[in-house]
């Protein structure tokens, strides 16, 4: 019999505490919930999930051919990293998480998807900043060949392009910043991005400067508190070629 509410982890780290939670949500009929919060964020919960799948349906389906390499930046409760994992058209998974206990869930099954990501012979797990590394002028994602290029990046950190999870995230939302990130993939490979909020018209102008085009999915899940329909948004950006 689950206990209603139980923490499954809790760890201090330089962006604050961050505890993994499993509930027995009453609303729900006792439906078993699995959050993340950092400090006084929630960051994830396993009730929705939905938008961080399609991130990475809508990034792989605009790509053409075989032998993918593709990098999830954000790791969560996994479920990008899984859905990518799930394209056998991927040949290579790099997933970048700047907290470490994060990564540790993975490894020990304390998520809802167990190990099923980090048991990929495919996956490889970094634990790294992924604004650092994209914005490094000397090396990339991958920590064995950083010069190496890939064919998708898949971004699912900050809640939206305005609403960051740290301030300093800011700088990569700009010209400079998401040129960096241009230069490490392939011509005619796709930038994906959730965000939480609705388009912003000023960040797809953006995209289309850096990258040469993109396009803002609305996609709507259902909200089982409210018993009808919340919205997020998947941006995808093809670099030129």
């Amino acid at each position: 019999m689950p206990l209603d509410f139980e923490e499954l982890d809790y760890q201090e780290t330089p962006l604050g505490a961050i505890s993994l939670r499993r509930r027995a949500d009453p609303r729900l009929g006792g439906t078993i919930v699995h959050e993340i919060r950092l400090g006084e964020e929630f960051l994830m919960s396993s009730l929705f999930t939905a938008g961080e799948t399609q991130l990475a349906k809508l990034g792989l389906a605009a790509l053409d051919g075989d032998d993918l390499d593709v990098v999830v930046g954000g790791l969560g409760l996994g479920y990008t990293a899984a859905a990518v994992l799930e394209d056998e058209s991927v040949r290579s998974l790099v997933v970048i998480e700047v907290l470490e206990p994060v990564i540790d869930w993975h490894h020990r099954g304390l998520v809802p998807l167990e190990r099923a990501v980090v048991s990929d012979p495919r996956c490889t797990m970094v634990h790294a900043d992924f604004f650092e590394l994209a914005s490094s002028t000397v090396g990339g994602f991958d920590p064995v060949d950083p010069r190496r290029l890939v064919h998708a990046v898949l971004l699912d950190i900050d809640h939206s392009p305005s609403h960051w999870l740290a301030p300093e995230n800011s700088a990569f939302y700009s010209i400079r910043g998401l040129r960096g990130l241009a230069d490490k993939i392939h011509s005619g490979g796709i930038f994906g991005l959730w965000s939480n909020d609705p388009p912003e018209a000023e960040f797809t102008r953006l995209l289309d400067t850096v990258f040469g085009s993109s396009e803002a999915h609305v996609e709507a899940f259902p909200n089982p508190y409210t018993g009808g329909e919340s919205t997020c948004t998947i941006y995808l950006a093809r670099k030129r070629g």
